[in-house]
């Protein structure tokens, strides 16, 4: 049933584009799609396995834990639970791995795919007791190697999914505390948002692909990453706990970590770039009847749809650039 019910989402979700729909209102109905999918997997799997031994929560991180989940798109999922006393911690560790397990299995069959990093709670690593995470947490912002900086990445953007929601806040007050006094981290982070730039030369020409499946397309999710990172890190640093980076954005202009202004361009940058990414994507379902992706190419698009992209690419370097101000200090 939720399988036959998820195929017909692809033109439920074209319909709503040609309607005129805003991208966030599109991210949102496809998140809340997403959670009752997983709300049903979670209670049929409890159903099955019997009361658990203590309190937990089933959290998602990624473009579903920001609800900004796009047509292609994969699990990233964890599981928190509440510590056990010593005598249990065996059964809890068997009972919860073997939750995790059934959940990720019956959302790979509903079109929710399995994670290539097999970040997922049926990884053992990923389904762990309360204080396991708390260390963990503390660990990335203590130590920010390049793996735990990608970590921090997916990890800091959770949110409870299924389950006993108090688990999520405790996790979520222990990283804001453990953020205060370690300006490092920030900086580390920022220098790794860098990583990403705007598909735009010198000469605001397109930076494409020059070989292989996708020659001459630009990879749309990597143009739209700088957005994401940038109001991740200026969230993480104003204590602001929202995840989505549409109420990230408007709370760190609220901060006035940004003006009026700015907050109107960066929005409409990102706005813009994910609306084009929903139509490519839809497109190729519905029209082409082919598995989305992410690659765009500049020349089948108008030539206003083309400069659009060229100017939302420019602004986002100058946003860049203050991150990289603000966090590292170099200009």
């Amino acid at each position: 049933q939720v399988v036959s019910a998820r195929a017909q989402v692809p033109n439920l979700i074209y319909n709503l584009i040609n309607a005129g729909a805003k991208p966030q209102h599109v991210a949102r109905f496809l998140s809340t799609i997403a959670d009752a999918v997983l709300e049903k997997m979670a209670t049929l799997a409890l159903e099955r396995l019997g009361p658990p031994p203590v309190r937990f929560s089933f959290i998602v991180m990624g473009s579903e834990g920001r609800r900004e989940q796009t047509l292609k798109t994969d699990q990233d999922n964890a599981l928190i639970y509440e510590d056990p006393p010593k005598s249990g911690l065996k059964e809890a560790k068997a009972y919860f791995l073997k939750l995790g397990e059934l959940i990720c299995g019956w959302l790979n069959e509903a079109g929710y795919y399995f994670c290539k990093g097999d970040v997922m709670a049926k990884n053992p690593r990923w389904c762990q007791p309360l204080s396991v995470w708390k260390g963990y947490f503390t660990n990335w912002i203590h130590h920010p190697e390049p793996e735990a900086l990608l970590r921090a990445g997916i990890f800091f953007d959770l949110r409870h999914g299924f389950g006993e929601s108090e688990l999520v806040a405790e996790l979520k007050d222990h990283l804001f505390g453990s953020l205060e006094g370690w300006p490092g981290f920030f900086r580390h982070m920022a220098e790794n948002a860098l990583f990403y730039a705007p598909p735009i030369g010198f000469f605001r020409n397109f930076v494409v692909l020059s070989k292989g499946e996708h020659r001459d397309s630009l990879d749309i999710k990597a143009a739209i990453q700088p957005i994401v990172d940038f109001a991740r890190v200026y969230a993480l640093h104003n204590k602001i706990p929202k995840t989505n980076t549409w109420e990230r954005l408007e709370e760190i202009a609220s901060h006035k970590v940004i003006t009026r202004e700015e907050y109107n361009e960066i929005e409409t940058a990102y706005s813009y770039l994910m609306q084009v990414r929903f139509v490519h994507q839809v497109k190729k379902i519905v029209e082409q009847d082919k598995e989305p992706d992410n690659y765009i190419t500049p020349k089948h698009l108008s030539r206003i749809e083309q400069t659009m992209l060229k100017e939302i690419f420019v602004r986002v370097e100058k946003f860049q650039a203050k991150l990289n101000f603000d966090f590292t200090g170099r200009a």
